[in-house]
C-alpha cells in the first residue's frame, strides 16, 4: 500500500514551451540581461539552457564565458531577466490545444499539475494567459523546492501536491532537462517539439512519446492512457 488513491495515470506539465509559447521571450530576456552586464553570449547557447533552474542556468552560462559566478552578478542577472521578461510577457499566448488539453483531463477526472523552473514572478503572466489560477490549480514553482530541473524535485513536489505516486505520472515537457528530471523522478516522459528541441534529442533523453504540441498530444491522448483516471 502506498497511501495514494488508485489512479491509472496523472500528468505533470512543464510550463514554458510546453503549455505556453514563452521559450523565446525567456531567451531574449536573458540575452538582454547578459548584454546589460557586458557579457557576450550567442542566442543559441542561451536557448539550449532554457528549462533549467535560473541558478544552474546562469552558472552554466557564466562558465561558458569564463566569468566567475559572483553572487551579486547572479542576483543582478536574475533581476534583469525578470524585468525584461515582464516587458515581453504581453506577447505570451497558450500553445495550440493547451487549454483544451487541461480541460479534457479535468473532465476525465485525470489529475494534473504544473511544475515550472520559473519563479512565480515570471510564471504568473503565462499562467494568466493559460487561464490557470495558482490559488485553485496545482502549480509548483522554483520558489517552493530546493533544486529545480534537471533535478527531480519540482515533479516530485507536483505529484505530492495532487496526491499521486510519481510512478503513476507522465511528465510532459519540451526540453531535455524535463526528460532527465522525469527519469530521475521515476516518471515516464512525454516530449513536445514546441520548445525548439528536436525529436531525437527528446527521445535520447528518455521521452516515451514525442508530439508536436499540446493539440497533437490531445489528439493522441489514448496512446498515453488518456482515460478516466480515478477508480470507480
Amino acid at each position: 500500500m502506498t497511501g495514494y488513491p488508485r489512479v491509472t495515470n496523472a500528468f505533470l506539465f512543464d510550463l514554458d514551451g510546453t503549455l505556453t509559447d514563452t521559450v523565446y521571450q525567456h531567451v531574449l530576456a536573458w540575452k538582454e540581461a547578459l548584454d546589460e552586464e557586458g557579457i557576450a553570449l550567442s542566442v543559441w547557447r542561451i536557448h539550449r539552457k532554457i528549462g533549467m533552474s535560473g541558478g544552474l542556468f546562469t552558472n552554466m552560462l557564466l562558465r561558458e564565458t569564463g566569468l566567475a559566478a559572483d553572487q551579486d552578478l547572479l542576483d543582478r542577472l536574475r533581476h534583469r531577466h525578470s524585468q525584461a521578461y515582464k516587458r515581453l510577457a504581453s506577447g505570451v499566448v497558450p500553445l495550440p490545444g493547451a487549454r483544451d488539453l487541461l480541460d479534457t483531463l479535468t473532465e476525465l477526472k485525470i489529475p494534473w499539475a504544473i511544475a515550472t523552473s520559473g519563479r512565480m514572478e515570471t510564471a504568473r503572466p503565462a499562467l494568466e494567459k493559460l487561464g490557470v489560477d495558482p490559488a485553485k490549480a496545482a502549480v509548483v514553482t522554483r520558489d517552493e523546492v530546493e533544486y529545480a530541473k534537471p533535478d527531480p524535485d519540482l515533479f516530485l513536489a507536483a505529484a505530492a501536491r495532487i496526491g499521486v505516486d510519481i510512478a503513476s505520472a507522465f511528465v510532459v515537457g519540451d526540453s531535455i532537462w524535463d526528460m532527465i528530471a522525469a527519469k530521475r523522478a521515476r516518471a515516464l516522459g512525454i516530449g513536445l517539439l514546441s520548445g525548439g528541441y528536436g525529436r531525437e534529442e527528446l527521445e535520447r533523453s528518455g521521452a516515451l512519446r514525442v508530439y508536436e504540441d499540446p493539440a497533437d498530444m490531445l489528439d493522441h491522448l489514448d496512446e498515453v492512457g488518456g482515460r478516466r483516471g480515478l477508480a470507480q
